[in-house]
């Protein structure tokens, strides 16, 4: 560790600034994993992510408050602290493949830039509901150990005229004041066809201010979008994204596996996962984890010391019939 690091980590501590201090973990972590140290850089950026970034218990966060809208009312967005890793998903190979690629090379933005090559900066996740978008990119933004930006498009989308391109540019002057990964979602309703009848001036005039924006857009945060409606999208917008990565609703053997991983996480009599995954054929992610979290809740109720197959018949019809 190089001593540079020890400095700035002591000089975060002393100014209670977590920002210096993710910056300079960050930094002992790619260099532990230039190394091939690679079981030390994982445990480190578990660390990281996991609540351990905190300089002490009783101190605040010195990120920026997220902006405001016009009013003052209400937030554009909400800074999380992803809990989520890449290793937490079942995903198709090529999408994992991808973000594990995308999260080294955003570590290497600054070797891009001096060699003049472009940045993939700005991603466009698209697939059906339920399917992962935004859990992979809270772990993305976990892997990177950067805080995780959700835009919250009900405050971003105003009934002010030329209201909506004023909060959109406040969101990117907001995501250059530090190293986020940020998330648009449910993208369609920002940035549906120009050609869509239904659309009035405003939006129109919207979708085109937002492809200026990102088009301008060379701040230190990675731009993630992610639509289940991806046919809506104005065709100029599919240009912009510098990748676009497809989810899809996981097989049953992703089922099993997904079902089996989260069995990891607390005390349960046998249960017999190919049953469940084969009930759960054709569902997204999300039923996966509804009945995981539906079937703990009813052993918790009967004071059960462990979760077992009864708990899962009991909620499996429920989770099976509901709209996904």
């Amino acid at each position: 560790m190089a001593g540079r690091h020890l400095k700035e980590i002591f000089k975060a501590f002393h100014a209670r600034d977590e920002l210096a201090f993710r910056r300079a973990a960050t930094e002992i972590i790619e260099e532990e994993q230039a190394k091939h140290h690679n079981a030390l850089a994982r445990d480190l950026q578990k660390l990281l992510v996991s609540g351990g970034v905190s300089i002490d218990s009783g101190a605040t966060v010195i990120v920026p408050a997220p902006p405001k809208d016009r009013e003052g009312e209400w937030d554009l967005g909400e800074v999380k602290e992803p809990q989520r890793l890449l290793d937490d998903l079942i995903l198709d190979a090529k999408v994992v493949n991808a973000l594990d690629g995308l999260s080294k090379e955003v570590r290497q933005w600054p070797s891009l830039d001096a060699a003049g090559v472009g940045r993939r900066q700005r991603i466009l996740f698209e697939g059906p509901p339920g399917c992962g978008k935004t859990t992979a990119a809270e772990a993305l933004a976990a892997e990177l150990g950067r805080p995780f930006l959700l835009v919250r498009l009900d405050a971003v989308v105003s009934s002010y005229l030329g209201e909506t391109a004023s909060n959109l540019r406040r969101i990117l002057d907001y995501a250059d004041q530090a190293p986020f990964v940020v998330l648009f979602d449910e993208f369609d309703s920002l940035g549906r066809s120009r050609d869509d009848q239904s659309e009035h001036g405003e939006m129109k005039r919207v979708v085109t201010a937002f492809l200026q924006m990102t088009d301008r857009y060379r701040g230190p945060s990675l731009l993630l979008a992610a639509t289940n409606h991806s046919g809506l999208l104005d065709q100029a917008l599919w240009r912009r994204f510098d990748e676009v990565l497809t989810f899809r609703k996981p097989t049953v053997h992703e089922i099993r596996r997904l079902i089996r991983l989260r069995l990891r996480n607390f005390a349960h009599i046998t249960v017999d996962v190919d049953r469940y995954a084969s009930a759960l054929k054709g569902l997204p992610h999300a039923a996966v984890d509804k009945l995981i979290t539906d079937a703990r809740r009813e052993a918790l109720l009967r004071d059960a010391e462990a979760v077992g197959p009864e708990d899962f018949d009991a909620v499996l019809s429920a989770v099976v019939t509901r709209p996904w």
